[in-house]
């Protein structure tokens, strides 16, 4: 049983349940006691810590602050003592929390994995572990505390383990020093520099070569992001955990990484639950998102037109409702007078869900206008006759620079993933007074997101005009297939599966020559460079002859009297 006995200036956590009235008078006793301020640990504190394990079987465990004054006592099982939950007091960059902690443990056993993960997650001063002999008395003193960024990547320095009594270095001299270190490595963080981040991946029987590339892909979602992913972590499992998606022994140390490389967040490359991002939150002390959410503040910063910043506003808005009670703040409790009563926090929360849900409807409802206003220049442009070509294709496939070459027009362009979110439209002149729309379409990726596709429909039916789809390829991609799937598999639902379409592999210039060709041969497609404007006479012809016949010997005309 877990208990909770309050003194008068200081508390007593943790597995106090039978415990007899002078083993509790001994640990107020305790709580009273002091450390000179210069000394880490003193032989006689650890004396009284080993006493009471001695008799009682359990861990004990102290926290004291700089001044050496106890703040809090813990008392464990034979296994562990558990830290209590004090607060964010002097948590933050440059600096250490101003407390160590000091437990004994029974037998022989140094420092843990959970010692050690406590001391990074709680930016401690310093972990003591006590060892406890036969007779009741301290053995070896085992002390460990963090490090600054260095070149062998260690996070945590252990002390050589002594006596008690002979750890007798100026211990505030020494973290004075090391907590100016930290803040002198912070200060040398470039100014105005973007977000710091590790990325985490958690295969769950994925095929090791499936999970490069999506991580490698992940880091590219980062970079376009503005952000600098200084590690990434891979773990292999035959499943996910359903508590924090990866295993409690990666999880810590994950926590000791991300105080050594300080990092502003965590990425996953999987979709997390609301409940595993609300525990890995908590867990960390640090921003986790997932993939999703990474896409979708992707898509927020290339917004330009009122559209895309409404489809885009629209799809975060649906991600993050069923996930507003993991925000809820546990000072606003959910319980209230009366039987079923409806406490505080729970109107808070179901008022920010109103809120969402009334700005949802908004948003749909404004959507649907300007779907109503693309129908009609859709119908306009359909009594013309006038052929449309839509560009299609796996983001970052060079689908903008395609269109610049073909149009000559100041599309912008740029090596980034999702760079172009809004339709962009252009006259393109055939022979024999020949005229198309080419439109240029937002780009895609595996998993994209459902709640962006469904706030993207009302732009992707703009493609059910098309005449013929012109599919960009990365021929230079390793997994060129599986990015043509995942096109396919965007496209199929909205009824563009019987669309002609031709194949365009793109940056052929990026492979040995003649394997571009070769790639499109084998699918049917045609091969081009858009930056160095090669083969687009090939591209018109067949283009052409997907959409009047053969005009081959036309493109190459007009292609020669552009040069």
């Amino acid at each position: 049983m877990t208990a909770s006995v309050e003194g008068t200036f200081i508390h007593i956590f943790g597995h106090t349940h039978g415990l007899k009235a002078s083993q509790v008078r001994q640990l107020e006793r305790l709580s009273r006691r002091q450390l000179p301020p210069e000394r880490i640990i003193t032989q006689e504190f650890a004396r009284h810590l080993t006493a009471f394990t001695s008799e009682t079987g359990r861990q004990v465990g102290v926290l004291v602050d700089r001044r050496g004054d106890v703040t809090h006592v813990m008392v464990g099982d034979a296994r562990s003592i558990e830290m209590p939950d004090w607060g964010r007091i002097r948590a933050g960059r440059g600096r250490l929390r101003g407390l160590r902690c000091i437990h004994t443990h029974l037998g022989d056993e140094p420092l843990t994995r959970d010692d050690v993960t406590d001391l990074a997650l709680l930016r401690l001063d310093a972990m003591v572990a006590v060892t406890t002999g036969a007779d009741g008395l301290p053995g070896l003193a085992h002390a460990a505390t963090l490090r600054p960024a260095n070149a062998e990547g260690a996070a945590v320095a252990h002390l050589d383990p002594l006596p008690p009594a002979q750890l007798d270095f100026d211990f505030r001299e020494w973290i004075r020093a090391l907590e100016e270190e930290l803040a002198r490595q912070d200060r040398t963080r470039e100014v105005g520099a973007g977000e710091r981040a590790i990325l985490v991946s958690v295969t769950a029987g994925r095929r090791p070569h499936d999970v490069e590339m999506q991580v490698d892909e992940l880091t590219e979602l980062a970079r376009s992001a503005g952000v600098e992913v200084v590690e990434v972590v891979t773990q292999h499992r035959p499943r996910v955990d359903p508590k924090f998606l990866i295993g409690s022994g990666r999880l810590q140390d994950l926590m000791i990484r991300a105080f050594q490389s300080d990092v502003d967040l965590v990425i996953f490359d999987q979709n997390l639950t609301p409940t595993q991002a609300r525990n890995l939150g908590e867990r960390l002390d640090l921003r986790v998102i997932d993939r999703t959410q990474l896409i979708l503040d992707l898509f927020a910063q290339h917004a330009r037109t009122r559209d895309g910043k409404l489809q885009v506003e629209l799809a975060q808005l649906r991600y993050r409702l069923p996930r507003l009670a993991q925000r809820a703040d546990v000072s606003l409790s959910r319980l209230a007078g009366g039987i079923g009563g409806r406490g505080p926090g729970e109107t808070k929360l179901e008022v920010d869900r109103r809120r969402v849900r009334d700005r949802l409807a908004r948003l749909e409802r404004e959507l649907r206008n300007l779907q109503r206003q693309r129908q009609q220049r859709r119908r306009r442009r359909s009594r013309r006759n006038v052929p449309v070509l839509s560009i299609v294709g796996y983001t970052n496939a060079g689908k903008s620079t395609l269109l610049r070459a073909l149009t000559h027009s100041n599309v912008r362009i740029a090596d980034t993933l999702f760079a172009t979110l809004d339709p962009t439209s252009r006259r393109l002149r055939f022979p024999r007074e020949r005229e198309v729309i080419i439109t240029d379409t937002v780009g895609f990726i595996r998993d994209l997101p459902a709640d962006l596709v469904t706030a993207f429909r009302a732009t992707l039916e703009e493609l059910t005009d098309a005449s013929l789809l012109l599919h960009v390829i990365d021929a230079s991609a390793p997994d060129l297939e599986r990015r043509i799937a995942a096109v396919r598999e965007v496209l199929d639902p909205i009824g563009l599966a019987e669309t002609p379409e031709l194949l365009v592999f793109n940056q052929i210039d990026r492979l040995p020559r003649g394997v571009g060709e070769a790639i499109a041969s084998r699918h049917g497609g045609v091969a081009v460079s858009a930056l160095q404007c090669t083969h687009l006479d090939d591209l018109l012809a067949r283009a052409g002859e997907k959409l009047w016949g053969d005009a081959r010997k036309e493109a190459r005309d007009r292609i020669s009297q552009r040069g």
